[in-house]
């Protein structure tokens, strides 16, 4: 069996949690139950800043440049709302970006598939505590541990954290420039995941790992006999009103609509450089990362969702609860504990304030949506970074300052 090399920054399957470790600076890591957390997430409006206007536009000052070329934040709540763009949509026009971009939302798709999976779980149609080996029989080798659905959804499976190159690349800009358009099945993502080592004993620590959500989306269509996207869109999109969030399909690299177009830097072998314009790719990694969306409907989604409007109490709860197990190998969980929950991330602030969400991205897009549990102030970005050095992270470490401040009475 091969051995697990990490998978390349961009992909989805790498966590993106730029916010997250902005956020978690001297942060403490989350409770191992819902309640400690709930509690203080409820009176999150009297622990938050007023927002500082000057200090959001600061955040996303000096765009477009050679590592950013263009950013969008909107934030709200009852504690208030502010909107912004920086730089530019189109380097060769030099249009700006538009606030109601459509922009590709990486690993955030998750939360969707999250989502659904619950809403299954309530109405009986899958278990919690069913098996791959049940809904997907024949997929995991013969004498596999069992891994549950809901071991899928929290991160806690233990399966393999690794992938080929064929599917994921070297990790270059110019390799993903090359093969863009070029893309897997889920069923050959699972595939050439299976053939590394699984990572730990299933439900003994949390590793988050995008292999998870691409069995969470077969499962979904196994159990309905419908598309991942047919669910999305009538079990969410349109309830909501979300007429620009979707997954497309695989063969369909275009982002229309109005959006900040995307770019990554090559070089050539005579050492000079140039920006590719990525905005057309391979929506290929589906339920895990594929899905397009724009900053309004991923407030109006987080809203719901957190609002209880998308899941009964019971998977509501789940939703909001990490479980007591180790962290592993996990860069995105501040300390040596879990952090995600059965969709989402999360992380005590200073100053007591509890944030829930989710970051993603895909080359050319780092996005994320992150809050307070009860509705006092969201965070939804899209920025632009032209590379894979983490160049966005002081752009996104601003936003986050600036947005959730712990206020004088903290």
């Amino acid at each position: 069996m091969k051995t697990s090399p990490r998978r390349p920054r961009w992909t989805t399957l790498a966590a993106t949690g730029t916010l997250l470790a902005a956020l978690t600076a001297g942060a403490t890591a989350p409770a191992s139950a819902a309640a400690p957390a709930a509690a203080a997430s409820n009176t999150a409006a009297s622990k938050l800043s007023p927002l500082d206007a000057a200090a959001l536009r600061q955040a996303i000052a000096g765009l477009p440049n050679a590592d950013v070329t263009g950013a969008l934040v909107r934030i709200t709540g009852s504690a208030g709302r502010w909107s912004g763009t920086s730089g530019s949509a189109d380097l060769a026009t030099g249009r700006p970006v538009p606030a109601d971009a459509r922009f590709r939302i990486g690993s955030v798709s998750k939360v969707f598939t999250a989502t659904v999976a619950l809403q299954l779980a309530a109405e009986g149609h899958l278990e919690l505590d069913g098996t791959v080996q049940q809904y997907l029989p024949g997929l995991l080798p013969d004498g596999y541990p069992d891994v549950t659905v809901g071991q899928l959804l929290n991160h806690t499976s233990g399966l393999p954290a690794g992938g080929g190159t064929e599917i994921w690349g070297d990790g270059s800009n110019q390799w993903f420039v090359d093969h863009r358009l070029h893309g897997a099945t889920p069923a050959e993502v699972v595939a050439d995941g299976l053939t590394y080592p699984k990572e730990f004993q299933p439900g003994t620590a949390q590793e988050y790992n995008g292999l998870n959500t691409f069995l969470l989306g077969m499962i979904i269509e196994r159990v309905t006999g419908q598309t991942f996207d047919h669910e999305v869109q009538t079990r969410i999109a349109r309830p909501l009103g979300l007429h620009h969030t979707y997954a497309p399909e695989a063969t369909d690299p275009r982002l229309p609509g109005p959006h900040a177009h995307g770019y990554l830097t090559v070089t050539a072998p005579d050492g000079s450089t140039r920006q590719v314009d990525v905005s057309e790719q391979s929506p290929w990694p589906w339920a895990e990362g594929g899905m397009i969306s724009t900053a309004p409907e991923l407030d109006r989604f987080m809203t719901a969702l957190f609002g209880g409007r998308l899941l009964p109490p019971a998977q509501q709860e789940l939703l909001f609860t990490v479980p007591d197990v180790p962290n592993h190998r996990n860069r995105n969980c501040p300390g040596e504990h879990a952090c995600y929950s059965m969709g989402l991330m999360s992380a005590t602030l200073p100053g007591g304030i509890v944030v829930w969400g989710k970051t993603g991205s895909r080359p050319g897009y780092t996005s994320g949506m992150f809050g307070t549990r009860d509705n006092s102030r969201h965070v939804v970005y899209s920025i632009n970074p032209t590379g894979l050095t983490g160049a966005e992270s002081p752009y996104i470490h601003r936003i986050a300052e600036a947005a959730f401040a712990p206020g004088t009475s903290a």
